[in-house]
């Protein structure tokens, strides 16, 4: 399901179902927290093998799924996407291919989006009488805002790259996704994870303030 590569800064994991496009079953998607959370590197680049990025869940998994292990199902997918959104290490996704339902939900839990001109988005969930509940409807509201969110999550279209780096689901449309990670990992760690870490809070302008400072205060203490 997975392969992992670690260098000494980036950490490479590969989405290794390409005649499933990629999609995650139960194990995958525990897998998939375990092996980000784990990376000692201060960048961890996530894309997928063959010609998709990720369908999202396994479609032979969601229709076995009744209401209470469909629950369970999206507790375990929100947990994952968590567990990447918090992780350490700055996560990068290299959508190359269609992303699509639980797809989409795991690129917005990375903290940087990059596509190739190939890539497409889609939230599928509606068009099967579901919905993106990893959290995605969290997530795409903010990445997009609620009108482009609303739009996407009950129209079920698909967007192309170019779409999807005008309304800000990704933020470059490159040719080699991972070479983005690497010029990311060229900077310095502890900024890095300063950083990372800064960019993921939330509150009032002067808590907001007061961490920055404090983080800045740190790396500048520390020898370079």
């Amino acid at each position: 399901m997975l392969s992992i590569t670690d260098g000494d800064a980036v950490r490479e994991i590969t989405l290794d179902r390409p005649d499933a496009r990629n999609a995650l079953t139960r194990q995958g998607v525990t897998a998939l927290a375990d092996a980000v959370t784990a990376a000692s590197q201060p960048v961890v680049y996530l894309h997928g093998a063959g010609t998709a990025f990720c369908a999202g869940a396994d479609l032979d998994v969601v229709a076995d799924l009744d209401g209470d292990t469909g629950a369970a199902f999206a507790r375990r997918g929100q947990r994952t996407m968590n567990a990447i959104a918090d992780a350490d290490a700055v996560v990068v996704a290299g959508v190359d291919g269609p992303a699509r339902g639980g797809g989409v939900e795991l690129a917005l839990a990375c903290d940087v989006r990059v596509c190739t001109p190939a890539a497409s988005f889609a939230e599928t969930g509606v068009t099967l009488g579901l919905f993106g509940a990893w959290g995605g409807t969290r997530r795409l509201r903010q990445a997009v805002g609620t009108t482009h969110a609303a739009d996407l999550s009950l129209s079920g279209r698909t967007v192309d790259a170019t779409d999807a780096r005008a309304m800000g689901l990704v933020s470059r449309i490159v040719e080699d996704p991972r070479a983005v990670a690497d010029e990311i990992a060229a900077n310095d760690p502890d900024a890095l994870r300063a950083l990372q870490a800064l960019l993921g809070q939330n509150g009032s302008q002067a808590a907001t303030d007061e961490r920055e400072a404090a983080a800045f205060g740190r790396l500048h203490a520390e020898p370079r």
